[in-house]
């Protein structure tokens, strides 16, 4: 793990995100993993990219979603899904990450729950990113601009998109949320899009494509820009450079 962050670091990396995009009770169950051990499983992944970055790097304690739905889609209650938020919240505060970062989200119910347990915990700065399919909606049918109208005013410090989609069809997001914005955008968008070769996820978009489209997604409105699936310390280190 240390490697990955020094990759990162070293290609021009302002900010790394902590592995713990997973690391909620729910998900961690999946591994026979007590929910009880949720807080020290993120404070010390915390304290372990802290002592890899130094002070160079801003670390962000990563949050993804449970893998669940909140009712009346699925099973969970909108309280049971922010106090399982709070657990990995409080272990990534209490590590010491510079900010919080919320990503992935397709549920913008799911999107609030995890915003609101970052917030009753520490004022510290929190970005929340939706991932939109091909229509430019979520898995939920939420557009980018109610997104980022309903994540702003609960109190989000930045609101962007990431993973699905590619750089280019990114800048349409990125686009649509512009006019509605008080706060920064987030743009991390996949290397591309994902094919299935040979039952492994591929990405094709090489580093210099990737870049290419840094300056379209700034021009905008993006005010933070990075990679996501399939972006190697290659994708970043050209993006940094083209930026």
């Amino acid at each position: 793990i240390s490697y990955l962050y020094a990759s990162y670091q070293e290609a021009g990396a302002q900010i790394v995100y902590t592995c713990t995009f997973g690391a909620n009770r729910f998900k961690l169950k999946q591994y026979s993993i007590k929910k009880e051990d949720t807080y020290k499983i993120n404070y010390e992944l915390v304290r372990h990219a802290k002592k890899a970055c130094g002070k160079n790097t801003l670390v962000a304690g990563d949050i993804g979603p449970t893998g669940l739905f909140i009712e009346p889609f699925g099973t969970l209650t909108f309280e049971e899904t922010v106090e399982a938020f709070k657990e990995q919240a409080r272990g990534l505060i209490d590590g010491g990450c510079d900010l919080i970062v919320i990503e992935t989200m397709i549920d913008i119910q799911e999107a609030r729950a995890a915003l609101l347990a970052v917030k009753e915990l520490a004022s510290i700065f929190t970005v929340v990113s939706m991932t939109y399919e091909k229509d430019g909606h979520t898995l939920g049918g939420t557009p980018p601009q109610s997104a980022v109208i309903t994540l702003q005013s609960l109190g989000a410090d930045a609101v962007g998109c990431n993973c699905s989609a590619g750089p280019e069809q990114m800048i349409t997001l990125i686009t649509a949320m512009k006019p509605y914005a008080t706060v920064p955008l987030l743009a991390k968008p996949n290397a591309g899009m994902p094919k299935l070769e040979n039952g492994n996820t591929v990405f094709e978009m090489d580093a210099k494509t990737f870049a290419s489209f840094g300056a379209d997604l700034a021009k905008a409105g993006a005010n933070m820009l990075g990679g996501c699936c399939g972006t190697t310390p290659e994708h970043i280190l050209a993006l940094a450079r083209t930026v």
